[in-house]
């Protein structure tokens, strides 16, 4: 039983650090290896319909290589 109390008391620590990490604004959690663009996908799964801001940034990426 102790042990179960101790593995709560710490993931409840965990927790709360993460918490106030949040609440004073740190910079959020960010892969480091640009996702799955470095290996070639360009949507998550390989989608057929990407999300409304693809589209706007594909948009923009295009209207930026026509100029």
């Amino acid at each position: 039983m102790s042990t179960f109390i101790l593995a709560l008391l710490v993931v409840g620590i965990v927790i709360a650090a993460m918490a106030i990490g949040v609440i004073f604004g740190r910079k959020p959690i960010a892969g480091s290896c640009g996702g799955l663009g470095a290996v070639g996908l360009d949507c998550e799964g390989g989608c057929e319909k990407p999300c409304p801001k693809r589209l706007a940034r594909m948009k923009a990426q295009a209207e930026q290589q026509q100029t």
